[in-house]
């Protein structure tokens, strides 16, 4: 099992984590310092827990913007596939009548001689 140290506002905190992970943790938590810090210099002066229920709450709007976004293109991508696979069934569809119109021309031909 790994641990980082991870530093926000200053203070040090030991996080626990799986092998391997320490990197990625260390990274979300100097995001966090950052974003701490820059809400701490809009708002003045604020407790730790409050800003840190700040912080938490604009990652989490951060988050739900990103997944409406995700949702928006994944709904977008979906659309563009439904047209395209509408497009491919009309051009089979006029392929089809196209050779069923050649197969009745050569069957009448046949049947004339």
């Amino acid at each position: 099992m790994g641990q980082v140290s991870i530093n926000i506002r200053g203070r040090a905190y030991q996080i626990a984590c799986d092998d391997g992970q320490e990197a990625h943790l260390a990274r979300l938590g100097r995001y966090l310092d950052q974003r701490a810090e820059q809400l701490a210099k809009s708002t003045g002066s604020v407790n730790d827990a409050l800003l840190m229920v700040m912080v938490s709450l604009m990652v989490a709007d951060e988050l739900a913007d990103m997944t409406a976004e995700m949702e928006n293109h994944n709904t977008a991508s979906t659309a563009a596939a439904r047209t395209a696979r509408e497009n491919a069934e009309k051009e089979t569809a006029r392929a089809i009548d196209g050779l069923a119109e050649r197969i009745e021309r050569i069957a009448a031909r046949l049947e004339d001689t």
